[in-house]
């Protein structure tokens, strides 16, 4: 009955409270639901279903943006996510305009990082997957925000950023080739960030080498 009222994965406590008004008191059922693992508390005020009731994976993805908002899926999260680096990322990682935040769940770790507030509209993107909507950063923010959030490489000349992308992140030079370097250059004025505007050059000069 409770899967029949409530179609999605994810869902939030109005949801589970119309689904389970039949209940003298759709409180206490709502607590030996989640106790018998029917449902699962991802944080106050959002749930999914126990593993053995899906219909469908969790889209994680979409509990990153309602977890803590607004926000998108950024950084290692979205690089991944894009095919950009080999590496599966176990935490997801967003950007917010709010204060850095990190909450521990049954569904895992969720990162929020804080960019300014003007800079976060850029390259945001929305997918849509059969029922599933999300915000996720485009490849270039995704990059962008990887490059201001890593501060343990300085990144001072073309060869600095060769060997942070082609070696240390290892994205594939032909995934690089189709980037949008306005989108880039808009951001790197935004964020005021001389790593953004070295990787602008850097992707104009591999474009162009006599530049």
């Amino acid at each position: 009955m409770l899967r029949q009222k409530i179609g999605r994965e994810e869902f939030d406590y109005p949801a589970l409270m119309s689904a389970l008004a039949r209940y003298a008191n759709p409180r206490a059922k709502a607590g030996s639901l989640m106790r018998r693992g029917v449902v699962v508390r991802v944080k106050k005020g959002l749930y999914v279903f126990g593993d053995t009731y899906r219909r469908r994976p969790v889209s994680r993805e979409l509990l990153a943006n309602l977890i803590h908002g607004p926000s998108y899926v950024s950084l290692e999260s979205a690089l991944s996510y894009h095919g950009l680096i080999p590496e599966r990322v176990t935490a997801v990682t967003s950007v917010t305009p709010k204060r850095p935040k990190r909450f521990e769940t049954p569904l895992g770790c969720f990162v929020y990082r804080q960019v300014p507030l003007s800079a976060f509209p850029i390259g945001m993107q929305r997918v849509e997957t059969g029922d599933i909507a999300f915000l996720i950063a485009s490849p270039e923010r995704a990059l962008a925000d990887k490059l201001r959030d890593d501060r343990g490489h300085p990144l001072r000349s073309h060869g600095d950023m060769s060997d942070y992308l082609l070696n240390d992140l290892r994205i594939e030079p032909e995934d690089l080739a189709g980037f949008d370097t306005y989108v880039l250059e808009s951001l790197a004025a935004a964020e005021r960030s001389s790593k953004i505007a070295l990787l602008v050059r850097w992707l104009r000069r591999r474009r162009s080498p006599r530049e």
